[in-house]
């Protein structure tokens, strides 16, 4: 990706020939329409019942495409090329469901050997791998494997060019072994960034139950500051956790491990 640049002239042409934002700024918040389905779609899911199951679904693919959209603007401001810019929205979709198939194996294999050990309260966590990379998880064991999963849906996206348009999860797996170094160190600083921003989110969260709580409060008000600050601190959990892995990725490859 950065020392390589094997990008062939064909997908070149189409990089160069994808529209660009207007504004540069919005480049940042381009995330922010799949984080809106996302929470939709997990609100409707937390209500229980048979929509549960399918609004969990369109709630994690709409997060992988967040991820997807943040990832190929992470990479360019690290100088470096992919071939996420030169994608359709339907080429984008397949690669959400290609990754979600083989994570979506991952979670539910950790989850079953967590019960299976005895250690239940953790099969909800290994579950909410992808979720996470967006919401905040309550649990320390859920920030870690967050940080994992987010580590590996990186490399599978990068190794997607390699590997001739296809998913390689073990490749993936073999990829972060090779380059555990600079990769763990981006891991240990991804998971203690979850942490603080767990810590300020919580406290932004109990600042505004208890402006809410008052009695002069403005309902029109009350609902965009709780917009405004759900949608916020998603879209920079998203942009934190892309911006560490691949500046650990590019010392990588710089750094030749």
């Amino acid at each position: 990706m950065w020392q390589a640049r094997q990008m062939s002239i064909a997908l070149r042409k189409q990089y160069v020939s994808r529209p660009e934002l207007s504004f540069g700024p919005l480049r940042f918040i381009e995330c922010l329409p799949w984080l809106v389905l996302a929470a939709g779609m997990r609100v409707i899911a937390f209500s229980g019942g048979v929509i549960a199951l399918p609004a969990i679904f369109v709630a994690t693919v709409a997060v992988l495409l967040a991820f997807l959209v943040t990832a190929r603007r992470s990479i360019e401001l690290a100088d470096g090329e992919t071939h996420l810019g030169a994608m359709t929205f339907e080429d984008e979709f397949r690669l959400s469901l290609r990754i979600l198939a083989r994570i979506g194996a991952l979670m539910l294999v950790a989850s079953m050997i967590s019960v299976l050990l005895g250690i239940s309260p953790l099969d909800l966590n290994f579950m909410g791998g992808i979720d996470g990379m967006a919401f905040d998880q309550p649990t320390a064991a859920g920030k870690i494997w967050n940080a994992s999963i987010a580590t590996l849906i990186l490399l599978m996206i990068v190794g997607v060019e390699r590997h001739d348009n296809r998913v390689r999860f073990f490749a993936a797996c073999r990829e972060f072994a090779r380059r555990r170094a600079w990769l763990g160190v981006g891991l240990l600083v991804l998971t203690a960034a979850y942490f603080g921003l767990g810590f300020v989110q919580g406290l932004v969260r109990n600042a505004i139950a208890i402006y809410g709580q008052a009695p002069t409060t403005n309902t029109f008000i009350r609902n965009l500051i709780f917009f405004v600050f759900i949608f916020s601190f998603a879209m920079l959990r998203l942009w934190v956790t892309l911006m560490i892995l691949t500046a650990a990725l590019k010392q990588s490859h710089l750094r030749g491990d």
